[in-house]
């Protein structure tokens, strides 16, 4: 039994020790545990402490909160994004035979210290579905979403403590880069029913997602053909992840798109507006039950346009001016 224990104790510490000392004394950096405890935590609200405790509860109005938390998820993905393409020399591995670039050790560091915001960013995307189950989008919590949140979390992490290489800068500059987009987006969809005109793109966000994934995955094979000197595991995960994301993503695009696409062929009376009202609820993620839409269209009288009232997921008409 001693024995056992100790062999358990040095695996655990060898988890402990990371390719650079100075990164394994950062915050969450020790060792697995910190990490490892904030994503189950994650996963116990969001799956079940959370959507019990709002059973019998009205949705929280998280109006102002969510304005300004999207808005600092913009301003935090521009500098990130801004930084990795800055210190990284990104562009010269890219095109240089072996992708090798020489670095000194404080130049290490610069790249780990942006690696490490990149891995705390996505412990602040958590978030995301904190704000579903608090407002009662449960519809939201799906697997696509919860995969994603926390295999980022926990890839970003084991990323900077073991295998820090130059496959991961074209990554984040990527992934910043469709954060900008995405919480814009939500942004603006958070600050209120009057501005829904300007969300007519909400479908192209998952095509960037989509174009996102197959840049990095090409990406990725072509650092596998010229042999390049980075590590081999690193890039076979992330083909693989990539893939994943690949399909999931797409999945769901069919899905939402093709879905929409149906109902919105059919038709009505009130056929515009009830079309109008499920491009809303498809931007927002929910979507109104037909008898919501049709009693809505004739009680109007005048011309109108729907929207989606993000505290209580209602449709409601707004006058044309």
């Amino acid at each position: 039994m001693t024995t056992y224990m100790k062999i358990f104790e040095e695996r655990i510490s060898g988890l402990s020790k990371g390719v650079d000392e100075t990164v394994d004394s950062w915050f969450l950096m020790s060792s697995p545990a910190p990490v490892f405890g904030v994503v189950l935590l994650y996963l116990a609200f969001v799956l079940k402490i959370g959507p019990e405790f709002m059973k019998n509860r009205k949705p929280m109005d998280l109006k102002r909160i969510m304005v300004f938390y999207n808005a600092f998820q913009v301003c935090y993905s521009i500098w990130m994004c801004r930084t990795s393409i800055q210190e990284s020399n990104v562009i010269s591995s890219i095109f240089s035979k072996k992708c090798e670039i020489n670095r000194t050790r404080e130049q290490n560091l610069t790249l780990y210290s942006g690696a490490w915001f990149y891995f705390f960013s996505k412990i602040i995307d958590l978030l995301d579905t904190t704000f579903f189950v608090l407002r009662k989008k449960n519809n939201q919590v799906s697997f696509l979403h919860v995969y994603h949140h926390t295999i980022t979390v926990l890839f970003s992490w084991g990323y900077l403590k073991y295998a820090p290489g130059e496959q991961g800068v074209i990554i984040g500059i990527l992934n910043s880069g469709v954060h900008i987009m995405m919480y814009f987006y939500y942004m603006v969809a958070a600050m209120g029913p009057q501005y829904q005109k300007y969300l007519w793109w909400k479908k192209y966000m998952t095509s960037i997602q989509l174009i996102q994934f197959v840049l990095i995955l090409g990406y990725m094979l072509a650092v596998g053909a010229k042999g390049c000197n980075m590590p081999k595991t690193l890039t076979f995960f992330f083909v693989g992840n990539t893939v994943i994301f690949l399909y999931l993503f797409g999945n769901f695009y069919r899905k939402t798109y093709n879905k929409n696409k149906g109902i919105n062929g059919s038709s009505h009376t009130g056929s515009s507006l009830a079309q109008s009202a499920l491009r809303a609820a498809g931007g927002m993620g929910c979507m109104p039950n037909q008898s919501q839409i049709q009693s809505k269209s004739e009680s109007l009288a005048q011309p109108a346009k729907a929207y989606i009232d993000l505290n209580n997921n209602s449709v409601k008409p707004l006058k044309l001016e």
